[in-house]
């Protein structure tokens, strides 16, 4: 995730990327990069010709462009980054809803505030990034969010996808192999095949045993001997990456 920052006061730009790195270190996110910027002009300039930052966090009042010339530069370029004002006056409060900025703060800014901000910038993004499994049930289409996917397992030539909240989606008759099936899901980061019959959402782990994963739904999982040491690696690697 790419986060810009743009204020002409140095001393302001510093104390926002401190806020900045303790929400980072807060929520676990190594994959944080930051881009600073004293000028809003070069920063505008970069916004019409380079790939945009995540979320922006932007002065209102600066020298050569304001941060509502920023904001509108972005909506014009069809950008949906996520817009955080900060500011010393509130006379700009509308505008700042012109653009669609997710917040609109007032120095000087509150951490608790500024986490608060932050976050909701991030499960904005996560909502429009969110990919969906389809399954075809008997009652027609059905569709189920990738991140409330606990485990995914071939069961007669069906597949059943066990959700977080313990509800489970049952397909008609498969014709295509279960790798098949499943070929998007394993792509993504957090999902790893522990069995030929078998996928798993490692975020949904609650332990390794011997021969099998306990979920936290209390459901066991078998892996397969060929698979375990894999399994292993993913599981550690991944929880590496989440909790630091």
């Amino acid at each position: 995730m790419k986060i810009a920052i743009c204020d002409d006061n140095k001393d302001d730009l510093l104390k926002i990327e401190k806020l900045l790195l303790s929400w980072q270190e807060r929520a676990f996110r190594s994959e944080l990069v930051v881009e600073k910027y004293t000028d809003a002009l070069l920063l505008y300039q970069e916004i019409q010709e380079k790939e945009p930052a995540d979320i922006y966090i932007l002065d209102l009042l600066m020298d050569g462009k304001t941060g509502i010339d920023l904001g509108q530069a972005m909506r014009r370029c069809g950008s949906e980054s996520e817009i955080i004002y900060i500011t010393s006056s509130d006379d700009f409060a509308l505008d700042a809803y012109g653009v669609h900025a997710i917040r609109y703060l007032l120095k000087p800014v509150r951490e608790e505030d500024f986490f608060e901000a932050l976050d909701q910038a991030v499960s904005c993004i996560r909502s429009r990034e969110e990919a969906f499994f389809l399954v075809k049930t008997r009652d027609g289409l059905e569709s189920a969010a990738y991140s409330q996917i606990e485990s995914v397992e071939s069961s007669a030539r069906t597949l059943v996808v066990h959700l977080a909240d313990g509800r489970h989606i049952r397909s008609v008759f498969i014709r295509k192999s279960f790798d098949d099936e499943v070929r998007g899901l394993v792509s993504e980061r957090s999902f790893v095949q522990v069995h030929k019959s078998f996928v798993i959402n490692l975020k949904y782990v609650r332990k390794l045993a011997q021969s099998a994963v306990v979920m936290e739904s209390g459901r066991e999982v078998p892996v397969s001997k060929s698979r375990m040491a894999n399994v292993k690696k993913e599981y550690l690697s991944y929880a590496l990456e989440r909790y630091g």
